[in-house]
């Protein structure tokens, strides 16, 4: 689609992908729409952008419904790219997440995603224009030791978005699913535990951000990045045992 004149909405626009995001879309011409829960960060990206920052939680009671109204007020003509990038982490033995960290990473990863396509996406119908990105991870595709309710809220949000796609299909929406590796951002940081892997080496925001971009104007439906992150991908659908042997050979992912 073109993004050139587009109403484009990226949530967790505050800092890394997100902020990339708003940064990409400006050059490609888009107006922008910004959510974040960190108001400082968000109004200076909205400044470096020319965007307009929408404040608040997904986390809370009503927070994308909340969002999704307040977007549309201030795009009366209807939000044509809906960016779902939100999302957060947690790290360490399962037995010791809690349940109110459970229910804030269902909320942001998974449910606030699929309630902001579910207000959203029918105006892009209507209009028979529109694209929704959703960002995953690799650990929904593969799992991840030490990030299981991560990684299932990550799988929840891939199968979620291929499905609506094939809802969609012939209405003007296009869905597209990032699939990013390891990426240098506060994401790591702020799920409570560093990434401490020498390998793979964390790449640029502005690597997942080109590939938003580059999915939602050529309409593509999965991109992973990087692009080698196909072949675990790959491999651990077609020879899942393999795969694991392989994992238990270098060392199973996580952390």
């Amino acid at each position: 689609m073109r993004l050139d004149g587009a109403v484009a909405l990226v949530t967790g626009a505050s800092s890394g992908i997100g902020a990339a995001t708003a940064a990409a879309l400006a050059a490609a011409g888009a107006s922008l729409l910004l959510s974040g829960r960190d108001e400082a960060r968000l109004a200076e990206v909205a400044g470096r952008t020319g965007g307009t920052a929408l404040a608040g939680d997904l986390a809370a009671a009503g927070g994308a419904a909340g969002l999704a109204a307040r977007a549309l007020g201030a795009a009366p003509g209807g939000i044509d790219v809906l960016v779902n990038n939100a999302g957060l982490g947690w790290a360490g033995p399962f037995a010791e997440i809690s349940a109110g960290k459970i229910a804030e990473l269902a909320a942001v990863n998974l449910t606030a995603p699929i309630e902001l396509a579910r207000l959203l996406v029918p105006g892009m119908a209507e209009r028979g224009r529109g694209g929704v990105a959703f960002v995953s991870s690799i650990a929904g595709v593969t799992g991840v030791r030490g990030e299981a309710v991560y990684a299932a809220t990550k799988a929840g949000l891939s199968a979620f978005a291929e499905s609506l796609a094939y809802e969609v299909r012939g209405s003007g929406v296009a869905v597209s699913v990032i699939v990013p590796g390891v990426i240098d951002t506060p994401f790591f940081g702020r799920r409570g535990r560093p990434y401490g892997r020498a390998r793979p080496a964390p790449i640029p925001a502005g690597r997942v951000a080109a590939a938003i971009v580059s999915a939602l104007e050529r309409e593509r439906p999965v991109v992973y990045v990087p692009g080698w992150m196909r072949f675990p991908a790959w491999l651990h659908g077609t020879a899942p045992g393999a795969f694991r042997a392989l994992a238990a050979r270098f060392g199973d992912p996580g952390y």
